[in-house]
């Protein structure tokens, strides 16, 4: 029987959390100290949040017990419990108000945005390290990869601290979705796989619409997800027609993605996906119709990518073993539960899917896919061996399968391993989500400088486009100019001297190098000047003196150059098709008899005398007896030449039956 004998070194949380511990085992307090001390020592670092994590293992779950190891956990000893009471005391000084709020708020479905400011003033609670800590010990609250993910979500209308009624609704809700699943019926025509759980279900009498569109009809019906497939049942008159089977477990390169669907095959509504294989002609369209957003569609996208990615993972990492293999599979599922919850506890902001769903988010993650290696790692060494893993807490809930060997799976009930003792088989799983959440952040502040250049106009865009380009020119291009201008000879002189030695030693990966080096030591000199920071910010004035109209004359004159510069483009590529067509033979044959003369020379002459003749020849043509030595006539003749060469007719047509047929694609 147990007994009330309390620690001093332990806090009063702590104190409770470890006698309800033993009451619940009908074994004493001080026998749990005998047991853990057989291991630890009384006066190791961290004896007492240790000894906290021992009783938690060895006790039978129930959500208050939970909530409280997690105090416990974050408060172990009195020493940290003191200057927590010091506060409270002087709160309860400040402000002498109690609220009453009921227990029970099963009724009104904003119940965690609008009542949870009026339960928190003063009620205990935890924060991110006890919540995945506990998602160890009893994986159903969240999964420890991407357990702070999760809590972040659930704590996001808190300020990051979880307190006991939010906790108990989100608890509640995941009860609800479990039985909620667990009465679905199997859809018409399908007999699933021993290991093939339903995850979700719409179209159905109670939920919203499901429609599948084929070519110009459409088809309502029920959409139901598994841990393997999408099966959708198309309405007949009295009952669902047969289901069609989408697999998602296959490996071919399938893809599901948004699409937009609307009358006459117009994509006006932002509202459904398709799921596209090379096994079918056309991509499968099914629509989520709701009157304002798309969240029911990026719900189910996000669920079916979700089962997708999980078997890519299993085939990837080839796990072979099926007991490692439902584990995977457990994990997911009671992720797909967890999100189920989330959205029903937030349901005036639903939340994020991928926090909730371990594949989706470490796939758009930078750097997640480390994180899915030790991940896979670390099932290869646990498995589902452990009672506390998450295929153990299926088969508590009556959700799991019974096709397993016995012999791979440890029984229910014996105490779980906590992450304190799994720390050699976690620990780089835990450094890898760690590094993986600190690039996250880094670029989501990055990218939230950019947000604003998305949203300017093309006005504003080319005004900061020149602005740049004009900064890169003041600072680079008159170095250059006053080099090739000569208009500092012995620079000149130094740098044709430099280049004929590169080129003729054959050093241009050695010039390659010095010039990154000096990029690095000018890099770190602006940083030492912090000239580049003198401002935070680039202003750039887009004032101007002229009135409306000479501003649209402007405008207009700038339209009509990039039209010239299109024209000309387009000219000169009908030419050169022209002569590589030799619709004008005498031009074609002048190119062919000057390009063989040009391979002659390249083939005769060694290439890197060619680069020296090349760089002499535009170092002296920018010399003043070089400009006048320069012949205009062949520039002239040149020109003439270009101006005879006749272009390929074009013609533009309007009509679609007028168009020419795609050899390509008739083959």
């Amino acid at each position: 029987m147990a007994t009330a004998t309390k620690r001093k070194h332990l806090s009063s949380i702590a104190n409770d959390v470890v006698y309800r511990c033993a009451l619940q085992l009908g074994t004493s307090v001080n026998r749990f100290v005998e047991e853990f001390e057989a291991e630890w020592k009384p006066d190791s670092v961290g004896y007492s949040r240790k000894f906290v994590e021992f009783c938690s293992s060895k006790a039978i779950i129930d959500i208050r017990l939970t909530f409280d190891m997690m105090l416990a956990w974050e408060m172990p000893s009195s020493a940290d419990e003191e200057p927590v009471l010091e506060s409270v005391a002087k709160e309860k000084e400040e402000k002498k108000r109690v609220l009453k709020v009921p227990q029970e708020q099963d009724e009104i479905p904003l119940f965690y945005s609008d009542i949870m400011p009026l339960l928190v003033d003063h009620a205990p609670d935890v924060g991110e390290d006890a919540f995945v800590w506990l998602a160890s010990l009893f994986p159903l609250v969240a999964d420890i990869a991407n357990g702070r993910f999760t809590f972040e979500t659930l704590t996001a209308p808190t300020g990051n601290r979880l307190h006991f009624p939010a906790y108990d609704k989100y608890l509640k809700e995941i009860d609800k979705c479990i039985r909620y699943l667990q009465k679905q019926q199997v859809p018409k025509g399908v007999d699933l796989a021993d290991d093939e759980l339903i995850l979700h279900v719409e179209g159905t009498a109670s939920t919203q619409r499901v429609v599948r569109h084929i070519g110009g009809k459409s088809w309502p019906g029920r959409l139901t997800l598994t841990n393997y497939a999408l099966y959708f049942e198309a309405s007949g008159v009295i009952s669902y027609e047969d289901a069609i089977k989408i697999d998602l477990s296959k490996e071919a390169e399938h893809t599901v993605k948004p699409a937009a669907t609307g009358p006459f095959g117009a994509p006006l509504f932002d509202k459904a996906m398709v799921y596209e294989s090379p096994e079918l002609s056309e991509g499968i369209i099914l629509e989520f119709p709701e009157i304002t957003s798309s969240t029911r569609r990026d719900h189910w996208l996000a669920l079916t990518k979700e089962i997708m990615l999980m078997h890519k993972f299993l085939s990837r990492q080839k796990v072979e073993s099926p007991s490692q293999a439902w584990e995977l599979h457990s994990r997911t599922i009671l992720g797909i539960v967890r999100l189920h919850a989330a959205r029903e506890m937030l349901r005036i902001s639903p939340p994020l899917p991928r926090n909730f769903l371990i594949f989706a988010l470490f796939d758009e993650l930078p750097k997640g896919d480390y994180v899915l290696e030790e991940l896979a790692e670390s099932l290869k060494k646990d498995g589902s061996r452990q009672p506390c893993s998450a295929s153990s807490i299926l088969r508590t809930i009556n959700m799991s399968i019974l096709t397993l060997p016995d012999t791979e799976v440890e029984e229910v009930g014996k105490e779980c391993t906590t992450a304190s003792v799994q720390d050699n088989n976690y620990f780089s799983l835990k450094t890898a989500i760690n590094k993986v959440r600190e690039e996250a952040r880094e670029i989501e502040i990055a990218k939230a400088t950019t947000e604003g250049r998305k949203e300017e106009g093309i006005g504003d865009s080319a005004a900061v486009l020149m602005e740049l380009l004009k900064r890169l020119q003041d600072a680079v291009l008159p170095k250059f100019q006053e080099i090739l201008a000569w208009q500092r000879p012995m620079t000149t002189l130094t740098v044709i001297a430099a280049a004929l030695v590169i080129i003729y030693m054959e050093w241009i990966n050695k010039a390659i190098a010095a010039g990154l080096f000096w990029l690095v030591l000018k890099m770190l000199h602006v940083r030492k000047e912090r000239k580049e920071y003198q401002r935070e910010e680039i202003v750039i004035c887009t004032a101007s003196d002229q009135s409306m109209v000479e501003s649209i004359v402007s405008a207009q004159r700038g339209l009509q150059t990039v039209h010239e510069m299109v024209q000309k483009v387009n000219i000169t590529l009908l030419k050169l098709r022209s002569i590589f067509l030799g619709r004008s033979r005498k031009h074609a044959e002048m190119v062919m008899m000057a390009t063989c003369a040009v391979a002659i020379v390249i083939a005769a002459i060694p290439l890197k005398y060619i680069f020296m003749g090349a760089t002499l020849y535009g170092f002296m043509g920018t010399l003043k007896w070089g400009k006048r030595s320069q012949d205009d006539r062949a520039k002239r003749r040149l020109n003439e030449w270009w101006d005879s060469i006749s272009a390929v007719p074009v013609r533009v047509v309007n009509k679609a039956d007028d168009c020419p047929v795609d050899d390509s694609k008739l083959s």
